[in-house]
């Protein structure tokens, strides 16, 4: 049986703070689908994370060692997106060789346990060497910058010699062949405008009356977009999402809450967020200059427009303005007067950077969000955030 081990060496997970605090890089969400999912679904593979002998080595990890089973390995670069070519190639791969795109460093390696040397070092003898375009994310506003090619990829493999579900006649559609309707989902008196990019509706969301949505497009399973909604593409929502009010190309994980009216632009937002009512985020500075990013190497520009990067478990009250180019870190309670700072630091109490959100509460309050969607906080998760409060 052939498998997938996910690895994140060499691919600089701490560019891409804070999402890489709580996951691994492959299970950054680009388009409909997480980067482990993509994968996942063009190789029909089960997939592992190598042991990378960090806190977050939990139950999928595998260390490549000599005890590590039978199975044919394929190692692939955690900040890969995979394209058409590269899956194509794969199967060509015998043991012990590995594929390189346009002559640079392997990301897709074939391995037995014969091939290994010494633990997680593997014997390589040959390269396939090709030509091709390929995105590799090194920081997280690539995230919204590459959502749009990555909808209409993965609209393309997920639609694939499917039938959509019928869309309602109380709809105004535009381009109804891009427009995909998954089993259970809800569309109702809402316009579908579809002639820029592909509109995906997942397994039993809903789009409640008078939405407006330009594609790309993507509603995860059991995701809300409610009444009024008004989406520009690329924008996706992640499962069990509620979105509303305005967005634009922007993304959010899985399980956040932008449930009320504000803007939400070129931004990112993780998993188990909640923005409060009149949240809104400026995305373009008042000169039109470039947008500077707090990053761990420094200040690195991110282009014209760039909103909030927002870590997991982060919630902000009613009416706060974040700043252009804002980043929040893990479990931050962010409230205060006027705009954001431009950075705040994980388990942050307020926008003043003084006070510090107590593990024991962050905990409790997490477990309350959770419950609100019939969730609990995995020990694997307290134990990560455990880290995050003591080392960040």
């Amino acid at each position: 049986m052939q498998k997938i081990i996910f690895t994140e060496e060499f691919c600089q997970p701490e560019n891409l703070h804070p999402f890489t605090l709580t996951r691994q890089i492959q299970d950054i969400r680009v388009g409909i689908l997480t980067i482990r999912e993509k994968w996942e679904k063009w190789l029909g593979l089960p997939s592992f994370d190598k042991w990378e002998d960090d806190y977050k080595d939990l139950d999928r990890s595998v260390r490549v060692d000599k005890n590590i089973g039978d199975d044919v390995f394929l190692m692939i670069h955690g900040n890969v997106l995979p394209t058409a070519k590269m899956i194509k190639a794969i199967p060509k791969l015998k043991n012990g060789e590995f594929i390189s795109v346009n002559g640079n460093a392997g990301i897709v390696f074939r391995f037995t346990k014969k091939e290994i040397i010494e633990p997680h070092k593997i014997k390589v003898v040959k390269a396939l060497t090709l030509k091709d375009k390929i995105k590799a994310l090194q920081h997280p506003w690539e995230i919204f910058q590459w959502n749009q090619e990555a909808i209409e990829q993965d609209f393309e493999l997920l639609t694939k010699k499917r039938k959509s579900h019928a869309i309602s006649k109380t709809n105004i559609v535009i381009k109804p062949s891009k427009v995909f309707i998954e089993k259970g989902a809800k569309v109702e008196y809402s316009v579908l405008n579809a002639s820029a990019g592909p509109i995906y509706i997942g397994k039993d969301a809903e789009v409640m009356e008078g939405c407006m949505i330009r594609g790309p497009f993507a509603l995860g399973d059991h995701a809300l977009l409610k009444m009024g909604s008004k989406v520009y593409g690329a924008t996706s929502i992640g499962p069990y999402c509620v979105a509303a009010g305005e967005i634009k190309n922007s993304v959010l994980f899985g399980y956040s809450n932008k449930a009320h009216d504000g803007y939400l632009g070129d931004s990112v937002i993780g998993e188990w967020c909640n923005l409060g009512a009149g949240t809104s985020n400026s995305n373009l500075k008042n000169n039109a200059g470039e947008v500077t990013i707090s990053t761990p190497k420094g200040h690195v520009t991110a282009g014209y427009k760039c909103g909030v990067l927002m870590g997991d478990y982060s919630r902000t009250m009613i009416n706060t303005a974040l700043n252009t180019g804002t980043v929040v870190g893990a479990s931050c309670n962010v409230f205060g007067a006027g705009l954001t700072p431009k950075y705040l630091s994980s388990f942050s109490w307020g926008n003043d950077g003084i006070d510090r959100y107590q593990f024991d509460k962050a905990m409790a309050d997490i477990e309350n969000w959770k419950k609100l969607k019939g969730k609990k906080l995995s020990k694997n998760e307290k134990s990560i955030l455990k880290y995050i409060f003591e080392h960040y």
